[in-house]
């Protein structure tokens, strides 16, 4: 047997055979980090004992078991994995039970996916996920293959006596299969994690070394971590301040890239903070930093639990409050400390409201300040209004006269400092979906009127039109202290896993290139993009796709209106809704998967589902070459939206991001749905429902079908 780090136990099956259960169990909890509970032991002598049994029954015995196989993706260990016959058997013990548990279907089916999907030497590989309770008093009488034709086979259910039959059945099934490859424990993994399994990974183990994909230098996000931390040392070795711009395209993990400095920049490859020099994540998105909160809440709270630590909910929830925060909470702890009201148009610190610290001035205890989705801090005029009447939160913060935008701002906290400082924006290039958000053009504004000495390090991919209309080159023309380099640019999305070219397709689309349908037909073998015009059968489509614990929803615009006829309901406001739909599982009628409650664009920007449905309704229709945009009027009718005011070029820019958004969510595949309108007319010969003609649908239904997107 030899000792790995992928797993507790490994070795081949005459070894396993010829050593005693005790041998074998103390290697298990040698190898385990940490005190085994009694129950885990309890299972381990079951599964030993049972394996014994099913191992000295098989004919060959050139095969191998591990115990306790590493999955980092899930956070997570397959209880056992059998390399036999060449075909990979994935085990999921339940000891003592006697039913069977659609989650634990689910769990099992998830370590086999994983595999298939992620682990090198498992990809052509039969796999095979079986569930065992061990008092079940069935067993599954068929061996299908799914209908994804990926050569995961259906989870099979079975009890303790029923395994060695099972195994049979798939061998004589599949007599003619290679060798699995004898480093099969220590094969290349390489996932692509969501965001919240991400997170989840980084807070608890302050790394994400082991769930980070490494395939292709374009893909890796080492080099951006790898830069942005180089320029948070040089900006204390001296003593200066800088600010970093990080580009990428949809899903191509800038929320990861911000996680990942945050806590390596704290932790410093220590088990505990490094007293002053910590980092801080800041966002503007609620429903994310809500649903990540929420995630890492109560997966620590679990892990604590499972460990037989007392904790309470409320003190997990608070612990990852410091690591993850509202940009409005930091924001609000600055303003505090000003004088009030603001004379001249000058923030200035009262110093009846804070102490003034040696080495940080007035700032804020962190030197470095992550802002995920830059792109979205509000305008002067937003912010301005906001604090004139006292926020959301009553009066508490009312500032009349704020002089400045939410960046300027935010430079303006961290220049307090008398040291030095980072900040390191990341931007979404066509990404700003709201009225007030100011786009990448204020940030640089701010550092050209207000911050002359701040060092600036920016993507060249920041030049293009997506960021600041184009006018980058032009707003730092005359800026000293600016350094381009391309480890700043994410240019592959991740988040799509199996189509990196899904952003350049989406991009293609919304404007009109020609090169759409070349990229649609790169992609959707591995990535299927369908068509329909029938909302219950892309209903039917996300439910056929959808395997194990992976999430399905539908998602539509804000903008979008008549959408109650097909029986879909917007997900009501609230970060509350938003952690609900992502975070509960399939049996919760608030779950994304039950496919009753639509999320917006304000809902999803910076996460993720496995698949989607996008409604595409009227607000924005396809008219020969170019997009018109729509707004209903509440009662009876669409108003269109021309160019003749600058508010109103906002508003169509941000509503064809709102798409860009939406057609970007998916990490394995996704169903539009155009809807025909109401076809029918009354016996005066009037429209049914003048709000739904087919006209306002057909059009983009047709432009779609012509890129080639296939109908289902």
């Amino acid at each position: 047997m030899s000792k790995n780090p992928r797993c507790l136990y490994n070795s081949n099956f005459a070894t396993f055979l010829y050593k005693d259960k005790k041998s074998i169990f103390g290697t298990l909890c040698d190898n385990y980090q940490g005190d085994a509970l009694t129950t885990t032991s309890e299972a381990w002598m079951g599964e030993i004992q049972i394996m014994k049994g099913v191992i000295s029954k098989l004919n060959d015995r050139n095969g191998q078991i591990i115990f306790e196989y590493d999955i980092p993706r899930l956070g997570k260990r397959i209880d056992v994995a059998l390399l036999y016959c060449g075909i990979v058997f994935c085990l999921e013990f339940k000891v003592g039970e006697s039913r069977i548990l659609e989650s634990d279907i689910d769990q099992v089916l998830d370590y086999a996916l994983d595999l298939k999907n992620f682990h090198k030497f498992s990809e052509d590989k039969v796999i095979v996920p079986i569930l065992i309770a061990t008092k079940y008093a069935k067993q599954s009488d068929s061996i299908q293959m799914s209908i994804y034709d990926d050569r995961v086979i259906n989870p099979l259910l079975t009890g303790k006596n029923g395994i060695f039959d099972l195994i049979e059945k798939v061998t004589h099934r599949f007599p003619n299969e290679t060798p699995v490859n004898k480093d099969w424990v220590i094969s290349p993994y390489a996932p692509t994690p969501t965001i919240i399994e991400a997170a989840k990974t980084l807070y608890e183990s302050h790394s994400v070394e082991n769930i980070t994909r490494h395939e292709a230098d374009n893909v890796s996000t080492d080099a951006t971590i790898s830069y942005v931390l180089d320029v948070i040392q040089k900006s204390k070795n001296n003593r200066e301040k800088s600010i970093c711009f990080v580009t990428g395209v949809p899903g191509a993990g800038k929320t990861l890239v911000g996680l990942d400095v945050a806590v390596r920049q704290t932790y410093q490859g220590k088990e505990k903070p490094i007293e002053d020099e910590g980092a801080v994540y800041l966002s503007g998105n609620g429903p994310l930093v809500a649903v990540l909160t929420e995630a890492l809440t109560k997966d620590n709270y679990q892990k604590c639990r499972d460990k037989g630590e007392r904790k309470k909910i409320t003190d997990s929830r608070r612990e990852v409050g410091k690591f993850i925060q509202i940009i409005h909470r930091y924001r609000d702890n600055m303003l505090a400390k000003i004088k009030n009201p603001v004379e001249n148009g000058v923030l200035e610190i009262d110093p009846e409201k804070a102490v003034k610290l040696a080495e940080s001035g007035y700032g804020e205890v962190e030197h470095v300040a992550i802002f995920d989705e830059a792109q979205r801090s509000w305008t002067h005029k937003r912010l301005a209004n906001y604090l004139k009447r006292g926020g959301t939160y009553g009066n508490k913060l009312k500032v009349p006269n704020f002089p400045i935008s939410e960046a300027a701002f935010l430079i303006w906290s961290l220049d307090q400092r008398e040291d030095w400082a980072t900040i390191v924006c990341l931007v979404g290039g066509g990404q700003e979906i709201n009225t007030g958000e100011a786009g990448i053009s204020e940030w640089i504004n701010a550092l050209n009127d207000k911050f002359p000495h701040w060092k600036v390090y920016i993507s060249p991919q920041l030049t293009e039109a997506e960021y600041a209309e184009g006018k980058v080159n032009e707003l730092l023309a005359k800026n000293p202290n600016v350094e381009y380099n391309e480890n700043l640019h994410l240019g592959v999305s991740l988040r799509s896993f199996r189509a990196e070219k899904l952003s350049a397709f989406v991009h293609s689309l919304l404007t009109f290139n020609p090169n759409a349908s070349n990229l649609y037909n790169e992609i959707k073998d591995n990535y299927p993009i369908v068509l329909t015009r029938d909302m219950a059968k892309a209903k039917r489509w996300l439910h056929d796709k959808v395997r194990g614990t992976e999430r399905t929803g539908v998602l539509v615009t804000k903008e979008s209106a008549r959408y109650k006829p097909l029986a879909v309901h917007i997900l009501p406001s609230g970060d509350d809704n938003a952690v609900h739909w992502f975070l509960e599982d399939k049996i919760d009628t608030r779950s994304s998967n039950y496919l009753e409650d639509a999320a917006t664009e304000i809902q999803v920007q910076g996460l993720e589902l496995d698949y989607t449905c996008l409604l595409w309704d009227a607000d924005m229709r396809y008219d020969n070459g170019k997009w018109r945009f729509y707004r209903f009027n509440g009662q009876t009718k669409w108003v269109e939206q021309t160019a003749t005011t600058e508010s109103k070029q906002d508003l169509m820019k941000y509503m064809l991001n709102a798409y860009r958004v939406l057609l970007t969510r998916a990490r394995s595949g996704m169903v539009i749905c155009v809807p025909e309108g109401n076809l029918n007319k009354n016996s005066s010969g009037f429209w049914e429902d003048s709000t739904r003609l087919p006209e306002y649908y057909n059009g983009t239904y047709q432009y779609l079908k012509s890129i080639g997107i296939e109908e289902i």
